[in-house]
């Protein structure tokens, strides 16, 4: 529910929810004063993934310099912030207590107002951060986030108002991603290398199956798609996959994904006719020939599609602080003892 306005400001935004540590410094008006990432993908390539106490260990060293760093970019002191926000879900518990305990910690010495944000949230709101698009989306639109852990269609009604409309009934489209990357060879991070090498591919070289195409609703399924991958790469000679063979399969692969996601946002804008525009995020919303796709649905449909530029896509804080910034504006803050949630749908913020 909303109340009286809070008191405005610079607002200072952690995020620690998986592998990436960041802190952000956004204006009022959207303006980001600082933003800073450390990406981990060097202290992970070893093990083909995120190894969560490794992540934890990674935010805990980096976070207390990358926040003096921002805060210099910026010219303040954390006198001068209108609040500090953390992610408090959905992730990785290390990391959600660590980036969250920093925050909090903050917020109490400086005696400033806490924001326990939502990560799927910030993603959904980034859209409206001004300047992003000629025209800023006006409630509701419909919001396409798809990331290593998430594939969802979501009607965004308002500032803490959310409706589900439909999600992946198995594996999440970045995690297809990274797995299918994984059996052709292709090294970590597995989504940005399976789409290097498609380009060099025949997208139409190996037959694949679309799970849930043409399915009423907009939920998805990737599970078979990958399970092909691997019955395919299974039946290939001993040894390391040839290089142009790899490439067919990455590129049938990704162009699979492409039809099914094309197909789940024609089918999501029917269970939302009134979206003013149509948004993608997350980080599988970097890949070009998705985007593409995408953008090819939202012109047939008459809709403008949004999407943020590559850095605001995959994790970051400048997303969490204008979470934040939103969710002031409408004189919402958070207990400082709120607590973190490795699992925290975005749904349920509407209740």
């Amino acid at each position: 529910m909303a109340h009286s306005p809070l008191p405005r400001g610079p607002v200072l935004g952690i995020e620690s929810s998986c592998d990436e540590t960041a802190a952000a410094i956004v204006a009022p008006d959207g303006r980001i004063l600082a933003e800073r990432v450390y990406s981990q993908i060097a202290d992970h390539a070893a093990f083909g993934g995120v190894v969560p106490e490794i992540a934890a260990r990674a935010h805990l060293a980096a976070l207390g310099a990358m926040v003096k760093d921002a805060l210099r970019e910026a010219g303040l002191g954390f006198g001068d912030l209108a609040a500090i926000a953390g992610t408090a879900g959905p992730g990785l518990i290390g990391g959600l207590l660590v980036g969250t305990g920093y925050a909090k910690g903050v917020a109490i010495a400086a005696g400033k107002t806490y924001l326990a944000i939502n990560h799927l949230e910030a993603h959904a709101l980034t859209a409206r951060l001004p300047g992003l698009a000629p025209v800023r989306p006006a409630f509701p639109y419909l919001l396409l986030l798809l990331s290593g852990g998430h594939s969802q269609c979501v009607a965004v009604e308002g500032v803490g108002s959310y409706r589900l409309l439909g999600s992946t009934l198995d594996d999440a489209v970045g995690e297809a991603f990274d797995k299918t990357a994984k059996l052709l060879g292709l090294p970590y991070p597995g989504g940005p290398s399976l789409e290097a090498i498609a380009q060099e591919g025949d997208a139409r070289a190996v037959p694949l199956p679309r799970p849930m195409l043409h399915r009423e609703g907009c939920d998805f399924s990737f599970s078979g798609l990958k399970t092909a991958v691997a019955q395919l790469v299974a039946a290939e000679p001993p040894g390391a996959l040839a290089r142009a063979r790899a490439a067919d399969i990455a590129a049938s692969f990704q162009a699979a994904v492409t039809d099914i996601l094309g197909d789940r946002l024609d089918h999501a804008l029917k269970l939302c006719p009134d979206a003013s525009a149509i948004i993608i995020a997350g980080g599988v919303a970097a890949n070009t020939a998705i985007r593409t796709r995408l953008a090819a649905v939202a012109e047939k449909e008459g809709k403008p599609l949004i999407a943020p530029p590559l850095r605001l896509c995959t994790d970051n804080a400048v997303m969490v602080a204008w979470a934040a910034q939103e969710r002031l504006a409408v004189g919402q803050a958070s207990a400082l003892n709120a607590p973190c949630k490795p699992r925290w749908p975005l749904e349920q913020l509407s209740a």
